[in-house]
């Protein structure tokens, strides 16, 4: 790829405080969708493809540090500073559920079908909601030796990844027995752990490192040292060819995944990057910032004919418009009132951290 020329990403505002988690449905019969957890308390609901605000989420009363949708992007959930997680309807905004917990909390997460809710913070401890029973105590496995800050599933919801704030390495609970069957060994904190989509690869960041870990015999792949922090790391999910990571230098990097070579550098956030995550057909990648911005970018080298559509939220041949149609029909179901521009004073506990 020619480095001379600027990529041109969309950019997506909306949030008043530093955008701190990106999560993308997989691809739905309606199109995909991108959620955003943002400081200033509200997360965003936005057309994948388009970087196009569907909506806000209103009702927590503090920092939301985690956001996600459901297989079906039919229901989003959220993990706050408020000491709750909040279930939500993805297609009407509303709250379906408030989950009460005893400190902050910073992760959480769907099974992958669809009807367990994982959630972890500062109480070290990983609860199970059934969604099908919200009303019934969650299940607890084994406390996670840290302050929890990331959680995921895999293996088909048998097991679950989890990394903390105040120490290195990645624990794998087996779901059926509670306990810690592995850990992955990193020497900072891991600050992002995603599970590939084919679910051969555990990516990681952690201090200056990315790390590539087999998802089921769980061995280190790839090791690459960074030239700066980074807090956020996405493989490719299509050919599983290339990487991004963002961090400290306010850039998102992509290398090659087999050499490591930087490929490109994306330039454009005027802070630190929180978040990256590839789109779930890899066309596109996002990258949330401590400047209260998504950046929405192309995948690979584009023409000059494309380039001048990306800036305007279209690029030449992916334009799908009965997708456009589905997404206007879930925007028109979406009731919560405001702009998207709107950046209006928030209660105080939005800086609880």
């Amino acid at each position: 790829m020619d480095k001379k020329k600027v990529a041109v990403p969309l950019v997506c505002h909306g949030h008043s405080r530093p955008v701190v988690d990106l999560f993308y449905s997989p691809t739905t019969p309606d199109g995909f969708f991108l959620i955003s957890a943002s400081k200033d308390s509200s997360p965003m609901l936005r057309n994948g493809e388009t970087g196009d605000w569907i909506g806000t989420f209103e009702g927590h009363k503090g920092a939301v540090w985690s956001s996600c949708l459901d297989t079906n992007a039919l229901r989003a959930a959220s993990a706050s500073a408020d000491f709750t997680a909040k279930v939500w309807d993805a297609l009407t905004g509303d709250e379906l559920h408030s989950f009460e917990h005893k400190h902050i909390v910073r992760a959480c997460a769907f099974s992958e079908d669809t009807h367990l809710l994982l959630t972890g913070g500062l109480e070290k401890i990983l609860r199970i909601y059934d969604l099908n029973r919200p009303d019934a105590p969650p299940r607890e496995v084994d406390k996670s030796p840290g302050s929890v800050r990331t959680l995921a599933w895999l293996h088909s919801d048998q097991t679950i990844l989890g990394s903390c704030t105040d120490m290195g390495g990645v624990r794998l609970w087996d779901v059926r027995s509670g306990k810690i069957v592995q850990t992955l060994e990193t020497k900072s904190s891991v600050t992002s752990a995603e599970v590939s989509q084919d679910g051969r690869y555990i990516t990681t960041a952690d201090g200056s490192t990315v790390k590539f870990w087999d998802a089921n015999h769980f061995g280190l792949v790839k090791s690459y040292n960074m030239s700066c922090t980074v807090e956020s790391a996405s493989l490719e999910p299509k050919y599983g060819n290339k990487f991004i990571a963002g961090g400290e230098d306010m850039w998102v990097h992509v290398f090659d995944f087999h050499t490591g070579q930087e490929i490109a550098c994306n330039k454009g956030h005027h802070g630190p990057v929180h978040c990256v995550r590839f789109s779930p057909g890899g066309e596109s990648y996002a990258s949330g910032s401590e400047d209260g911005t998504i950046r929405i970018w192309q995948t690979g080298p584009l023409t000059n004919d494309e380039s001048e559509g990306a800036a305007n939220g279209t690029v030449a041949g992916k334009v799908n418009v009965g997708a456009a149609e589905e997404v206007s029909r879930k925007i028109e179901g979406f009731h919560i009132s405001g702009d998207e521009g709107k950046t209006k004073e928030k209660d105080e506990a939005a800086g609880k951290e």
